[in-house]
């Protein structure tokens, strides 16, 4: 039944592989379930509460995405969206968390309706196929930095910005095993290395933990927890008059639309790269159905309680284990709904145990880069932005938007204007319009 509904086998997956995979791509994103409340907690939201919301919200997008779009892709509570909600809304705009989740869920109406129209669709398949390979391969860099930056081999510095992290470090130091033994593993073709690499750094951490060392992942202190907040669910509805009556509304509005569009793009494009998704035409198979999925989504998100849901590059994770089919973000999507009850368990799986899967992920899409014509001074110019200044501007949708710009000033000053789609040209005031807000 499964290999029939999900195609597993055209697809050249196994049931076996596609819930491994599954498994893979949750524990790489769990995260969320602690973080995204912390953030939406700050903003007044009840921790419990925006737990719940975000854990429903990750649960339900993941399992359509699996069963209406069936693509490999998880998604959860956007990571700078939530920080965005929070910080610049809530706290920068003097706006409620209510009127907040009312923002959200307007800009996912209008997601919808745009995705509903072809809109998104036309955009995400006008991109230049040489720019999709760089943005696969910026959003790889991008992920790994993130990787490095939660284990603590990357840290801030005054001075020269970023630096070394301290090595000795307990945590650190369990991280760096992790990423050689994930290398290891993968450098010998284990297929499922990178989920073998988590689980060896886990087990590791724990008895290290045992053992009396700070900073490892601990044993959770309960199996169950059964603290379920439904006080954000349709919070959302109390606060739009808020939200009309606010003079930064259209900025708002704009903003979600904005990152959660090209933040979806890059994602999709990335993880299409790795699993054939694109045709020879060099479009995306079924991307309506998933911009769709994560239309949909997001207005889900927002009545239960949560900031903007998006697809998750953390999905790679899983797509490296072997998930091809929409049985891995199913699978993703069950744990999300178990993990309400199971949370305790949870705190096994910190960043330090996550940061090796994301830091391997990062090298194997960074591969894409070989299928960039550097040759091409235009597919040059227009990869290396995008690439540099996702992880500078620790943006995706950021050097999505500089890439686009770099490929339209190298065109036009080539001679070859007539090249650039119609579409990319439309963008480009668009583009220019966002950075004036911003």
């Amino acid at each position: 039944m499964f290999d029939k509904f999900f195609r597993i086998t055209e697809k050249g997956s196994t049931v076996k592989t596609e819930l491994l995979a599954g498994l893979t791509t949750f524990l790489t994103m769990a995260y969320i379930l602690a973080v995204n409340p912390g953030i939406m907690s700050d903003g007044g939201m009840p921790f419990a509460g925006a737990f719940l919301a975000t854990a429903l919200a990750a649960g339900f997008a993941s399992i359509l995405m699996g069963l209406y779009a069936n693509y490999p892709v998880a998604l959860a509570s956007g990571m700078g969206l939530n920080a965005f909600f929070t910080y610049t809304v809530v706290f920068g705009y003097g706006l409620s968390w209510q009127a907040a989740l009312s923002a959200v869920f307007v800009s996912g109406v209008l997601f919808l309706l745009i995705s509903l129209t072809g809109v998104r669709k036309v955009v995400i398949n006008a991109i230049p196929s040489q720019l999709k390979l760089a943005i696969g391969a910026g959003i790889g860099f991008f992920i790994a930095f993130i990787g490095l930056k939660n284990a603590g081999i990357v840290v801030s510095n005054p001075a020269t910005y970023v630096t070394l992290g301290n090595f000795m470090t307990p945590a650190v130091a369990l991280a760096l095993f992790g990423i050689v033994v994930t290398v290891a593993l993968l450098a010998k073709k284990v297929r499922a290395g990178v989920f073998f690499g988590m689980v060896i750094t886990a087990v590791l951490g724990v008895v290290l933990g045992l053992a009396g060392v700070e900073g490892m992942p601990s044993l959770p202190t309960a199996v169950f927890s059964l603290n379920l907040d439904f006080s954000t669910v349709f919070a959302f509805t109390t606060g739009f008059e808020e939200l009309l009556a606010s003079p930064k509304l259209i900025v708002i509005i704009v903003t979600f639309l904005f990152v959660d569009f090209f933040d979806t793009a890059g994602t999709l494009v990335a993880v299409a790269n790795r699993t054939n998704l694109i045709n020879e035409n060099g479009e995306l198979e079924n991307v309506d159905k998933a911009l769709t999925t994560d239309a949909v989504g997001t207005i889900v998100g927002a009545a239960l309680g949560t900031s903007t849901v998006t697809s998750y590059i953390e999905s790679a994770a899983g797509v490296e284990v072997g998930g091809r089919t929409g049985l891995t973000s199913v699978t993703t999507g069950v744990l999300f709904l178990v993990a309400i009850v199971f949370a305790p368990i949870l705190a096994v799986v910190n960043s330090t145990v996550t940061a090796p899967a994301l830091v391997i992920v990062g090298i194997l899409m960074a591969q894409q880069l070989g299928g960039v014509d550097w040759d091409d001074f235009t597919a040059a110019a227009s990869g290396f932005v995008a690439v540099i200044m996702m992880v500078l501007s620790f943006s995706i949708s950021d050097g999505i938007a500089l890439g686009f710009i770099t490929y339209v000033v190298a065109k036009v000053a080539s001679g070859k204007a007539k090249d650039v789609n119609i579409v990319v040209w439309l963008l480009l005031p668009l583009f220019i319009i966002h950075y004036v807000i911003k």
